[in-house]
């Protein structure tokens, strides 16, 4: 008798559905002839926490306990999530009894599925042959093709090795250098093996834009009748004036030095991988990626989607005759698609790449999907569903053509000979026009998407007044013009970079190598059979981004990703290597090399464990060097204590009693042991608190500032005044009588 173990009840339910024959349910698994199916709930079994270790004294936070390695001796516990603990009795009792003599995974395709299968296996001490069931859809023929093809489960050996090294590695990392950090700089800080890389380009992009420094610049811009002439970008409005004036001249013409035509034929995008997908429902409907991977995730438990949690963007050949399946008859098309936009003929091999295929193939609708279902779904699965079948369409349908034009003018030399006092001014280079015309010829594959696509946080305005523009057919290299009517000078800014959105962070997260300047690495990680080049996996990169949020390290403003100061603060203190992509993109690197095949599993085990255990050293060395830097400044008094009456220190982020002191509690939180508590924070509403500001403030002042940033993002002006209880205080004076904390 076979156990078919499967990941979620939903799933269990539809390969039991797809076995046939009658079906008797049971408590936490289903009969359906000489065939049992039960399931997991996730992870039902998870490593357990280092308390749990007793004959360690790892409870215990102290730097003298670290590094913690419980290698290899690791003890795995059931999960404490509400009913893992009676599943997991169920699917263990199943497999222990004599009459199962093969085991079946049938848990999710890729390597957390692989993870849960063998985690149960191993806790349960079961021993018996084992199958792999592979299905990326859930509907039953897919299930039923799957049965008749499972492989022995060892041929995916690779792949759960490379979960097991994964779990283990970020267990390592997570707990010895959350406790570290905690213990040497007397703070509550988590950090992880992706998620603080990621949190580092956060606060780099921040950082810069907080640092930049707006530089004005002009341009002189000419109409030509229906399109413009446009010149460089000049520093000096001096000479924009002077260039205005040359152009504005009665007998002024310019000469047209190169006219560049281009029909441009656009290929259409790949079929959705997850991160494609969640980048996309961010910047069309901003939906986060954890909302478009739980509405996606429900449609696939629907049988309405393909396997979500995909890192391919392509089908194989084998896939080709569902896809067109799935672009025959009305079903695919009525509520999705306006027939007058379809192909006329679907380029359907223009998805299929089997050397791009890894285990399971790019999302595709299945074919119970058509406008009835609609109905029954919830807002986000309806704009997901939606969008994976307008993909689907788009992904196969023509290409898009348009037109394109750029035109290079400088000032006419005739002109510049008989006027050479007004000609000879400005170099060459600055007295250069040019224009850019985009027009589009045949829309194809963006004719899918009915409604206007938001063009991102990347759209650069230029671009956009190329469409407007229409440059004569007729315009020719060599022939001279003249403006129509005055030119004009605008006068622009030069703009920091755009903070991080959703849809911006998964790209940074997906081509992480982008951000890696080792070259054999970036090469290495580059290589499109790896599928190694971010960080993170498309399974867990929505998960990553709300750990931020939920730790308090990254807020959302609007469709904006923003460091908090506790999240920079954490980046401050750090060593390079735990927040630099690099280090983890490069294990990445290597947990593929061993899902492949390509490494041993053992050796890339001791090289994470030899990376964790140096991190207590690490942390300890770094808060020496800080402290040797901060001795002199965190003795300095800044005033009295408003209670106390003792000086006023500099620790940090924060201004407290110099007779303040905190210690670690076993449970991992901070208690203050000494001192009278006062404290204020050096940042207030978005606004720092100079020392300089602080001296006024403990003398007794009150100091007005402006620019402080409300919780809802607007700004405002008010004066600080010091409170003994709540630190430093607002006072908005006749105004608003009420104080306000922070």
């Amino acid at each position: 008798m076979r156990l078919i173990i499967a990941e979620k009840h939903s799933v269990g339910q539809a390969i039991a559905q797809a076995v046939g024959g009658h079906a008797e349910k049971h408590d936490g698994y289903i009969q359906v002839g000489d065939d049992l199916v039960t399931w997991a709930q996730g992870h039902l079994v998870d490593l357990a926490a280092p308390d749990e270790y007793k004959d360690h004294d790892w409870g215990r936070w102290s730097l003298d306990a670290l590094p913690i390695d419980p290698t290899p001796d690791w003890q795995w516990k059931v999960s404490r999530d509400k009913g893992a603990d009676r599943q997991y009795r169920i699917v263990a009792g199943l497999m222990r009894r004599g009459d199962v003599d093969m085991l079946v995974d049938a848990c999710d395709p890729d390597r957390e599925g692989e993870a849960i299968f063998h985690r149960i296996v191993a806790h349960a001490g079961v021993s018996k042959p084992m199958r792999r069931l592979w299905v990326a859809s859930l509907e039953e023929d897919a299930i039923r093709d799957a049965l008749a093809s499972m492989k022995d489960e060892t041929e995916y050996q690779g792949l759960a090795d490379a979960a097991m090294i994964r779990a283990k590695a970020d267990w390592l990392i997570g707990m010895n250098a959350s406790r570290a950090y905690s213990l040497v700089y007397n703070a509550r800080f988590t950090v992880g093996r992706v998620q603080t890389p990621t949190l580092a380009m956060i606060v780099d992009r921040d950082r810069q834009i907080a640092g930049h420094v707006a530089q004005p610049y002009w341009k002189v811009v000419a109409p030509m009748g229906g399109w413009t002439l446009t010149g460089e970008r000049l520093d000096d409005r001096s000479d924009a004036k002077a260039l205005k004036s040359i152009v504005d001249a009665p007998d002024f013409t310019f000469q047209v030095f190169s006219v560049q035509r281009k029909t441009v034929h656009e290929r259409p995008p790949r079929l959705y991988d997850l991160t494609g997908l969640q980048k996309d429902m961010s910047r069309l409907h901003g939906l986060t990626a954890a909302r478009t991977l739980a509405a996606l995730q429900s449609l696939y438990e629907k049988k309405l989607a393909t396997y979500p949690r995909t890192d391919s963007q392509y089908i194989t050949h084998d896939d080709l005759d569902t896809l067109r399946d799935l672009a025959k008859g009305p079903g695919r098309v009525d509520g999705f698609v306006r027939m007058e936009d379809l192909p006329s003929a679907p380029r359907f091999d223009l998805t299929v790449d089997d050397t791009k295929v890894s285990g399971h193939t790019a999302i595709l609708p299945t074919r119970n999907v058509d406008r009835t279902v609609l109905d029954g779904l919830s807002g986000d699965e309806r704009l997901t569903l939606v969008r994976v079948v307008r993909r689907m369409w788009e992904a196969t349908a023509d290409d898009y053509v348009h037109d394109t034009v750029q035109v290079i003018a400088n000032l006419n030399p005739h002109w510049c000979e008989s006027h050479p006092d007004e000609g000879c001014r400005l170099s060459e280079g600055e007295c250069r026009f040019t224009s850019r015309s985009d027009q589009p010829v045949s829309l194809g594959w963006k004719a899918i998407e009915p409604a206007k696509a938001d063009r991102g946080d990347d759209a650069d305005e230029e671009e956009a007044s190329s469409a407007r523009n229409v440059i004569p057919v007729n315009l020719s290299t060599g022939v001279s013009l003249r403006p129509v009517s005055e030119s004009s000078v605008s006068e622009g800014r030069t703009k920091p970079p755009k903070p991080f959105t959703e849809t911006t962070l998964l790209a940074a997260m997906e081509h992480a190598s982008r951000y890696v300047e080792d070259k054999d690495l970036k090469a290495a990680l580059d290589d499109d059979e790896s599928h190694s080049g971010g960080i993170g996996t498309p399974a867990t990169r929505a998960d990553v981004i709300e750990k931020l949020i939920r730790a308090g390290y990254v807020e959302r403003k609007g469709k904006q990703l923003r460091s908090t100061e506790q999240g920079r603060s954490l980046i401050d203190v750090v060593a390079p290597k735990l927040k630099d992509v690099a280090l983890t993109a490069g294990m990445e690197q290597r947990l593929s090399e061993v899902e492949h095949g390509q490494a041993d599993a053992s050796q890339v085990e001791t090289e994470f464990r030899d990376l964790a255990e140096r991190i207590p050293a690490d942390a300890q060395t770094a808060v020496q060097k800080d402290r040797v830097q901060a001795r002199a400044r965190n003795t300095e008094s800044f005033g009295d204590c408003p209670r106390c009456g003792k000086p006023v220190v500099k620790t940090g982020k924060v201004f407290q009693c110099s007779t303040n002191r905190r210690e670690k509690q076993s449970d991992g939180t901070w208690k203050a042991t000494e001192g009278c508590g006062w404290r204020a924070w050096t940042t207030v509403a978005g606004k720092t608190i100079t020392d300089t500001t602080m001296r006024r403030l403990l003398d007794g002042r009150k100091v007005s500032l402006k620019g402080f940033t409300s919780r809802k993002g607007g700004t405002f002006d008010a004066a600080l005044v010091i409170d003994k209880d709540k630190g430093v205080a607002f006072d908005f004076g006749d105004n608003n009588k009420e104080r306000k904390k922070k």
